[in-house]
């Protein structure tokens, strides 16, 4: 480095929901880029809106110290989308704009997105406004469209696994079917491998289209063979009448009209998200946040960093943003676990 250049600086911030993981990574973003690289790291409040209001903090290696096991986020977090939100007042300067005008001020040579789809969309509509961006997928939905995996989802699999773990214990004690509702917005990851992890019997996932009928004779037919009890996991981004506002009200319902089995319903909820994170979701968002640094010691931006057949890599935002990942009707786990009997209403 030459005696008039200075460091480059960079900001990290997180958006969106919070998941297990993400200190991890602020952590992994911030420790290269400091011990390796000697850049300066400041940490973005709140999100996006920590961009729009120019609210920040600075990071040090011993501030990152001690977080790496954290749940949350050291940073905040919002769900703000500033490509989203119209300015009503024609005079007010929009928010994308204060983005660039801040970014610029606040001296950044790079902002580093922590986030799921929103963010990742976000930080690609950024990268067009001319902004070095580099994003790190977050999310226990684990649908980001580019990765295998995401963080946040390995630690989601084990607290929901854990709760049907527990709900096999009731259900046979009372000889009752207990639905159990998972997270995972749109797409089925999360039920789908929890479900099978906690043995499930019935699976419905948002992206296989269940009958009814057919949920109602596979527990109908485990009754006869006097199997006491079934468990039946629900994703919640299934679809259901619009008036209905559960997934799992409404299967645990329709399934004691249909069957006159006794029926019982679990919403695991918010649970999902929080805690510590688990060692692979640790390991993880380390990997990726150290991955980050160095694409940004690179100068390799635009793109967003990612695991591909259990290797990191990056792919570019543009290939990335607008995009959903979800579970295929091809998905080896899938077929295997129709193969030992499981129903996922079809």
């Amino acid at each position: 480095m030459g005696k008039n250049k200075r460091p480059q600086r960079i900001g990290i911030l997180t958006a969106g929901g919070d998941c297990p993981g993400i200190n991890a990574a602020i952590r992994g973003v911030g420790k290269t880029a400091i011990v390796k690289y000697g850049m300066e790291v400041i940490g973005i409040c709140d999100g996006f809106i920590g961009m729009i209001n120019k609210e920040y903090i600075t990071l040090t290696e011993g501030s990152l110290s001690g977080i790496l096991t954290l749940g949350g986020t050291i940073l905040g977090t919002s769900r703000e989308k500033p490509f989203k939100s119209s300015n009503k007042n024609k005079k007010e300067i929009s928010k994308p704009v204060l983005i660039r005008e801040h970014y610029e001020q606040m001296g950044l040579d790079c902002l580093v997105c922590i986030g799921g789809n929103g963010t990742i969309k976000t930080a690609y509509l950024l990268a067009q406004e001319g902004l070095n961006i580099v994003g790190i997928p977050k999310t226990i939905d684990n649908d980001v469209w580019g990765t295998d995996v995401t963080f946040g989802f390995d630690s989601a699999v084990n607290i929901a696994t854990e709760a049907i773990d527990r709900l096999h214990s009731t259900a046979n004690s009372h000889k009752r079917i207990m639905v159990i509702e998972i997270m995972g917005h749109n797409a089925g990851w999360l039920a789908l491998y929890s479900g099978i992890a906690g043995g499930g019997d019935v699976i419905l996932i948002p992206e296989i289209p269940y009958d009814e009928k057919v949920i109602k004779e596979y527990l109908l037919k485990r009754s006869r063979e006097n199997k006491p009890y079934s468990i039946v996991v629900v994703a919640e981004g299934i679809k259901i009448p619009p008036k209905e506002k559960s997934a799992g009200d409404f299967i645990a319902r329709r399934i004691n009209e249909l069957t006159g089995l006794e029926t019982r319903v679990t919403v695991l909820g918010y649970i999902q998200r929080g805690g510590t994170p688990s060692p692979m979701d640790r390991i993880l968002a380390s990997k990726f946040g150290a991955t980050a640094a160095n694409m940004i010691a690179d100068r390799d931006f635009g793109k967003m960093v990612s695991q591909r057949n259990g290797e990191i890599a990056s792919v570019p935002l543009s290939e990335v943003a607008g995009k959903t990942r979800l579970v295929e009707r091809n998905n080896t786990l899938l077929i295997r676990a129709k193969e030992m009997g499981t129903c996922f209403g079809n």
